[in-house]
């Protein structure tokens, strides 16, 4: 006979779902940034082919374009990037998470369209900027999304999917464009991410909002009602309802409520108002944890992930004697199997302590590298680029998106995430347009990566002091209050 108690059972398939229709996001961001890598001398006229024989379309097979304009139309997303973060943040909070995934699904729609289509410049770039706009915007909702749907013992581990998804995403398009950087088809590069807009567009149609919000905006029926859909018929969600931070007594749900396909209309205002981007920034209450999730943000990419992402080609040529797309494909492959294996780890051992034991092998094989290339010692420095991109894989690669929905309250986890990926997409920005420059200011050599071995050592002192640990924390008040005591006593 089947029992009946309540079970605790809260990994179902329909939250297996979920998460992988809402970080097809992220894995649009990983796209983007990478889609331009493998066929970047066919694009831009400079080879017709790197395999075989041009084919005929009504399009120009290239646009013919020198560095500096290649350079814009790839910076461009970066932009685009900023944009859909800092707008994303206030729109989610306001308006639901679901009704800002919808909205992101639109530009990976258009975007990929102008891209594709595109026979000069501007189009191109038009394409790249609204491209760059829902990929920042859902990398933004995403994680909060996910974090309100995931079970508290695990949010990290669906946390980090935001990162796998974005490695997916990057694996995807370079293996792609090791295949059809050939004469015009590099334009089915650009096509694909206009289907996968198209997608998740139609998967979110059995998305519901989430739980966590519909109680904040006093909708706690039908977020009961939701949670418990996501959790499973017989699981015990009481605890999840209690730790709402705005939740009502029971009450009949109505037959619109029933419907967990539409959106609230969100006219009834919340109990607690959301908090906008400046007022985050200028509260005590919420400084603390903003300049919490902008540090790491910042550390991820200031300690050289991306150097190693966009410029490996360049950087391992004379190293490692194999051809320039297939050592992409290969790094990428390896960043994803390790991200997908820590993947428990920020529930296991904790949010902080992956940060530090990652921020600090990077640091260890920064200066290895550097080592390498100046002595030009092929082993050291393959194995120190392998052992860089693993240890980013440990904490800095997913933690960084976990940790603003869990730093602060529900009104206003829309606004830290803004300031959070603000914070990223300049610093990808950064990096991405100055690593070049600065390595010739320096002679190359490697001598850069001890720059990116001292900013390490900088950013991963910040971390472990002003960085609090969340997980098993109930809520931002916990993490802050007991911090807040320690730190007073």
């Amino acid at each position: 006979m089947a029992s009946t108690e309540p079970t605790r059972s809260r990994v179902t398939p329909y939250l297996v779902y979920l998460v992988f229709i809402t970080t097809l996001g992220p894995l649009q961001f990983g796209y983007h940034l990478a889609e331009l890598n493998a066929p970047q001398a066919v694009i831009t006229c400079n080879r017709k082919s790197i395999h075989a024989s041009p084919t005929a379309t009504s399009l120009p097979q290239c646009i013919p374009m020198n560095a500096s304009q290649f350079g814009l139309v790839s910076s461009i997303y970066t932009l685009g990037g900023l944009l859909g973060a800092l707008l994303a943040g206030p729109i989610a909070t306001k308006h639901g998470r679901l009704f800002a995934l919808r909205a992101t699904t639109i530009f990976f729609i258009l975007g990929p369209i102008a891209e594709t289509l595109a026979s000069d410049i501007p189009l191109l770039i038009l394409g790249r900027l609204l491209s760059g706009i829902g990929a920042g915007a859902s990398i933004v909702v995403g994680p909060i999304y996910i974090s309100e749907i995931a079970p508290p013992s695990a949010k990290g581990f669906f946390g980090a999917f935001t990162q796998v998804m974005t490695n997916v995403g990057i694996l995807f398009t370079q293996s792609l464009g090791y295949f059809l950087s050939d004469g015009s088809t590099w334009r089915i590069i650009l096509a694909v991410a206009g289907f996968l807009g198209i997608l998740q567009l139609l998967g979110l149609a059995l998305v519901p909002e989430s739980p966590t919000w519909l109680a904040e905006h006093q909708k706690a029926p039908l977020a009961r009602k939701v949670l418990q859909r996501i959790r499973g018929k017989t699981a015990d969600i009481d605890a999840e309802i209690d730790s709402w931070p705005s939740s009502s007594p029971p009450t009949p749900i109505t037959g619109e409520e029933q419907s967990l396909l539409t959106p609230p209309s969100g006219n009834i205002p919340p109990k607690q108002p959301p908090v906008t981007i400046l007022h985050a920034i200028t509260s005590p209450t919420y400084r603390p944890a903003i300049i919490a999730v902008v540090s790491v943000m910042i550390a991820q990419q200031f300690t050289g992930i991306n150097s190693i992402i966009m410029y490996s080609v360049s950087l391992l040529q004379t190293i490692l004697p194999t051809t320039a797309a297939l050592l992409t494909v290969a790094i990428s492959v390896l960043n994803l199997l390790i991200t997908l294996a820590c993947s428990p780890l920020p529930d296991k051992i904790g949010r902080r302590t992956c940060l530090l034991l990652s921020i600090s092998g990077m640091g260890i094989n920064s200066a290895l590298l550097a080592l390498g290339i100046f002595f030009n010692l092929k082993v050291l420095s393959a194995i120190a680029v392998l052992l860089f991109v693993a240890c980013f894989a440990v904490g800095l690669g997913p933690v960084p998106f976990i940790l603003a929905s869990e730093l602060v309250g529900p009104e206003a986890v829309g606004a830290t995430q803004s300031w959070a990926l603000a914070a990223n997409w300049i610093a990808t920005f950064v990096v991405a347009q100055f690593f070049p420059m600065l390595n010739d200011a320096l002679g190359g050599r490697g001598k850069i990566y001890w720059v990116f071995a001292c900013m390490a050592g900088l950013m991963g002192g910040f971390i472990f002091w002003k960085v609090p640990e969340t997980k098993g924390k109930g809520s931002a008040d916990e993490v802050w209050g007991r911090e807040g005591r320690r730190r007073t006593d």
